[in-house]
């Protein structure tokens, strides 16, 4: 988010936020002390809000509303505009799932932590170490690329645009990779060194995601990151509730509860970093 415009808490913005829906101008209002600030989604759209505005403080919203509304770009433009790299991790998550079930196992092998190697009729795992010595380094990070099933694949990818698209439009790309790389490494090691080999999903990535953003909407609120705390409450009692074994005996399966723990930690770490390092940079 971009933040545009500080105004009097007590001013009534009503009429300001319906031109600026009507003109599908993208925003959020947030209130701080004796202020309510306004937020665009779109950096691009600055401009544009502006004379809104403007034309707002004139009294002449009548005249904006009524002006010709630009054309919508696609939902993919739009996504792709607002958070590339978030955009291009989905796209890149659904075009690996389709994958495997063309290619079939040849991704997984590709793609999991360690190598594997037929051998007479059964397969053989190799090490991370051994991976890492014959220079395989993206096998630390890709199994957070793999999902398992549809539910899997659709839930990981809803957390992965709402957090991440945060990160992106607040602090940009970069700090968004710096992210997704650290803690998928942080949550694939975790659920490795469990002794599991056959993994994937971007939960923990996502978890890490849930960490960074809360801890840095209160650490540093004029940020502008939110998120309601009754997910919070709920991304947190999901995860409580899959370590105890009950998601597994109703039926959801084996879930990486390593992985989310390490990545909800390595989340909160990074947020915390950067909660400093914002605050010495003002």
């Amino acid at each position: 988010m971009y933040r545009l415009l500080a105004m009097p808490r007590d001013l009534d913005t009503r009429p300001l936020r319906q031109a600026l829906w009507q003109q599908h101008i993208g925003h959020r209002f947030t209130q701080q002390e004796d202020q309510q600030i306004l937020w665009l989604a779109d950096p691009d759209q600055r401009d544009e809000a502006v004379r809104l505005i403007e034309r707002w403080q004139r009294g002449d919203l009548a005249e904006a509303a009524a002006a010709p509304r630009r054309r919508r770009p696609s939902v993919t433009g739009q996504a792709f505009g607002q958070a590339p790299l978030a955009a291009g991790l989905i796209a890149l998550c659904v075009a690996i799932f389709l994958g495997m079930s063309v290619f079939g196992d040849a991704v997984l092998r590709a793609l999991i932590i360690v190598p594997v190697h037929p051998s007479g009729q059964g397969l053989v795992a190799g090490t991370l170490g051994d991976a890492l010595a014959s220079g395989q380094i993206w096998r630390l990070v890709t199994p957070a690329l793999l999902h398992f099933g549809w539910m899997h694949l659709i839930f990981n990818m809803l957390w992965l645009w709402y957090f991440g698209r945060q990160v992106e439009a607040l602090q940009g790309s970069r700090w968004l990779a710096v992210i997704v790389v650290i803690a998928a490494v942080v949550s694939n090691l975790a659920q490795y060194f469990t002794g599991t080999l056959l993994f994937g999903g971007m939960s923990g990535v996502d978890y890490a995601l849930l960490g960074y953003v809360w801890l840095m909407s209160r650490l540093r609120p004029e940020q502008g990151y939110f998120v309601p705390q009754m997910l919070v409450v709920f991304m947190l009692g999901w995860m409580v509730f899959t370590m105890t074994g009950l998601a597994d005996a109703i039926g959801f399966g084996n879930v990486a509860n390593e992985a989310h723990l390490g990545g909800l930690l390595a989340g909160l770490l990074m947020g915390a970093v950067a909660a400093r390092l914002t605050r010495r940079a003002g």
